[in-house]
């Protein structure tokens, strides 16, 4: 559970967020795939260095660095930021465990370079990376990585085509993220000295070719080989041995579950190819643990800790940054407009749960929450509601549907609500005149068709079950956004109760959907495609880790999703979101909440930037360096660190039932 909004970097979210989809590979389910004949190469399409999913890269083949860089940045210095939590692991793919900062579940992160590399100034764009160059035929059925003959390991062994066949075979068996991703990958063989080929099972997919970019390259040498004492690896489980890698960061020293420090690879092999240029700049990452926000808000007004900060909380923003550091101008901060789209963030309402599977049920609880007098009591106005799980994309639906878009929606008429077709898609409004009585009139109208009765105060079922809602958090400020919710919930006659567990815990209840309600962010692509599968499909929502958070088995969702993965153009694509984003809506998995318009960026004055941005990603931290420390920790900021949070709960009445 965020605070207010997550503490999202959209330059990491932009370049690593987590793309899924359901099922699973041959490999990883556990069976041989069949050795098909390569294919001849006038009909495996022409090398390129590049690929994208929406319009050309405006780089084209001649791409020396991003055009948003200092290709001259100086190296040296270190970059301090916090992680919340703990970690017990240097191995991310596997599902037990805890990752520590730096590695990620999905793509290389600092650790791992990957086939191709995601662009943060062009959506839908990669650059080639291990693979110096990729192919693929007219029809989309496989695609053919040529690797760059520099590409080594950390210990000074080449990156092979043995490495790239071993990886894949390995993570979709161990990682749910890359299992359903690859779902439609049917083999991985070698092809030539430096090729490997990836072949699928479907033609017309025009995303998976670009996908398969975004495999991680791990060493089977390393992993297949034995530790200091002798002993069998296993990349099966958790380890804090720290690995061979491939990219520009390797582990230099950590603290079990407090720091992990990362020291830049000197002779790291890509730093002079084109999406290494001018960034990696650190010569070390140090990460520092915190037990929850509050605390990590803490050690950045105090200075050492944490660098720089992605702010979540409107009363921070409006509030926070009046501390010493601020004032003398050793702190910055800046609003900086987005241009890339806002994630759907909600209360997600749990309906593997039997009282949230009626969707009257969760029509009505989407009615009783009040945005307007959140907004305007917590967030200082500075908020605006979320309507769209592709908000602020041309992806977003409005209106009506289209012609086309009811091309999609028609055979299905008889499997999604009938407003889909009839009513235009809007979220309570707070601010009218008796809002609030009207809204909760008709919520509770909405939950008395779905066979709830008030028994006094309370909501019952038809067993005289009351009708009762555990929201479940990570951080204890979270209340913050709970309680107002929560005090609507109890008007209704419902009861509620907030749960708040540490870092670990909340990851294995939410990975096994232990939940009524939690907060999620589904963080999409403006080019969706396979990754759509993970988010709402019907298989996805029995499957451990996944990111069907809502429990979506829907045959109507299941439908459009294959619409989306086989749309042959952008215009098809963008009718076939469309439908999806109405079916979601008006079934009501989600409570939506609110989004930034901007991103909220504050800084200890110690970095160089670049004068121009990433686009798309909106910041890049990676593309800064240090130009001189500042005074950090100093008596004046340790007093200013022991301040009240401007972002911690307050005080909510309790609600009149």
């Amino acid at each position: 559970m965020e605070i207010d909004l997550p503490p999202v970097s959209r330059a990491l979210s932009a370049l690593t967020a987590l793309l899924a989809l359901a099922g699973a590979p041959a490999f990883a389910q556990g069976t041989p795939a069949p050795a098909t004949a390569s294919a001849p190469a006038q009909e495996a399409g022409e090398w390129r260095t590049w690929s994208s999913l929406i319009r050309p890269s405006k780089y084209g083949n001649d791409f020396r660095h991003y055009d948003y860089v200092n290709p001259d940045a100086p190296k040296g210095g270190r970059l301090n930021l916090q992680a919340a939590g703990t970690f017990d692991s240097f191995n991310p793919f596997p599902v037990r465990g805890t990752p520590a900062a730096g590695f990620l579940a999905f793509g290389g992160g600092i650790a791992y370079d990957t086939l191709m590399d995601q662009a943060p100034d062009e959506p839908g764009v990669s650059h080639g990376l291990i693979a110096e160059a990729m192919r693929y035929p007219a029809d989309f059925s496989s695609v053919t990585f040529r690797l760059d003959p520099d590409a080594k390991f950390h210990d000074g062994q080449p990156i092979t085509a043995e490495d790239v066949i071993w990886t894949f075979q390995t993570v979709t068996r161990l990682s749910p993220l890359y299992a359903n991703y690859y779902h439609n990958v049917t083999s991985a063989e070698a092809t030539g000295e430096r090729e490997v080929t990836f072949r699928f099972n479907q033609t017309g997919n025009r995303e998976l070719p670009n996908i398969m970019g975004d495999l991680v390259v791990l060493p089977k040498h390393f992993w297949e080989g034995t530790d200091a004492q002798g002993r069998k690896r296993d990349i099966d489980n958790p380890t804090l041995e720290i690995p061979v890698g491939s990219g520009p960061y390797r582990v230099k020293a950590y603290q079990p579950g407090s720091t992990v420090t990362w020291e830049r690879v000197p002779d790291y092999w890509a730093a002079n190819k084109g999406p290494r240029v001018g960034r990696y700049n650190y010569d070390e990452i140090r990460y520092t643990y915190f037990r929850d926000q509050s605390a990590g808000w803490e050690a950045f007004k105090r200075g050492g800790f944490s660098d720089y900060r992605s702010e979540n909380s409107a009363g921070r923003w409006a509030q926070g940054y009046d501390f010493p550091a601020f004032r003398d101008g050793r702190v910055k901060k800046e609003a900086i407009p987005s241009e890339s789209g806002e994630p759907m963030q909600g209360f997600v309402l749990n309906t593997r749960r039997d009282k949230f599977a009626d969707p009257r049920t969760r029509r009505a609880l989407t009615l009783a929450y009040n945005f307007e007098e959140m907004n305007r009591s917590l967030f200082y106005g500075q908020y605006a509601r979320t309507t769209s799980y592709f908000q602020g994309t041309e992806l977003a639906s409005s209106g009506l549907p289209s012609e086309a878009e009811l091309k999609i929606l028609e055979p299905l008429r008889d499997q999604i609500p009938p407003e889909v077709f009839t009513t235009p898609f809007t979220l309570p409004d707070y601010s009218q005149p008796n809002a609030e009585r009207t809204y909760l009139r008709e919520a509770f109208e909405l939950l008395t068709q779905a066979g709830w009765k008030r028994q006094g105060t309370q909501l019952v079922n038809a067993r005289g079950e009351p009708f009762r809602i555990e929201f479940l958090a990570a951080d204890p400020s979270s209340s913050r956004v709970i309680d107002p919710y929560a005090n609507q919930l109890k008007r209704l006659g419902i009861e509620t109760s907030t749960r708040i567990v540490d870092a670990s815990q909340y990851q294995a209840l939410t990975d096994n959907f232990e939940y009524d309600i939690v907060t999620d962010l589904m963080l999409q692509s403006l080019s969706p495609g396979n990754e759509q599968r993970d988010f709402w499909s019907s298989a996805a929502a029995s499957q451990p880790g996944s990111r069907n958070s809502p429990g979506i088995r829907n045959p109507a969702v299941d439908a459009i999703i294959e619409k989306i993965i086989y749309a042959p153009d952008r215009e098809s694509l963008v009718a076939a979101t469309h439908a999806l984003d109405r079916v979601l809506l008006w079934n009501f998995y989600i409570v939506p909440q609110y989004h930034n318009p901007n991103i909220w960026l504050a800084w200890w004055d110690k970095f160089g930037m670049p004068e121009k941005r990433p686009a798309y990603a909106g910041i890049d931290p990676f593309s800064w360096w240090v130009k001189g420390e500042v005074p950090v920790n100093t008596p004046a900021d340790q007093a200013a660190a022991a301040e009240p949070d401007p972002a911690a709960a307050p005080a909510i009445p309790p609600a009149k039932p």
